[in-house]
């Protein structure tokens, strides 16, 4: 049995708290621990994710909206309920189609979004 214990870190919504990422996108981390962070993501139609990647893996969640993610060269179209996960050092980029929110797990935690 281990002595080393994990303090639970509980978060309660509110408005407060949202960074622009770029035009049109905000994202609020919600929660971290030792491997995961939880971020939202608010989208606004007709602003683009541009590409990018980083060491991360990736996991999401398309509360509501409508997205095209895509990863790498493949395109995806997303609707509320569909979900993703993308590798670590993997380019992808987000085409906004209606104002969405996005719900998503980076591990390991991104110290960038502390």
């Amino acid at each position: 049995m281990s002595n080393h214990t994990i303090s639970p870190s509980v978060y309660q919504q509110t408005e407060e708290g949202y960074i622009t990422a770029v035009d049109g996108i905000s994202r609020k981390t919600l929660v971290y621990g030792e491997k995961t962070l939880l971020a939202e993501f608010r989208l606004q139609k007709g602003n683009p994710l541009p590409r990018h990647k980083h060491p991360h893996e990736q996991t999401g969640y398309l509360v509501s909206g409508k997205l095209i993610l895509i990863i790498d060269q493949e395109e995806f179209p997303l609707s509320p309920g569909d979900s993703w996960c993308i590798p670590g050092n993997v380019e992808h980029a987000a085409i906004v189609l209606e104002d969405s929110v996005a719900i998503e797990v980076f591990s390991p935690v991104r110290e960038d979004y502390k």
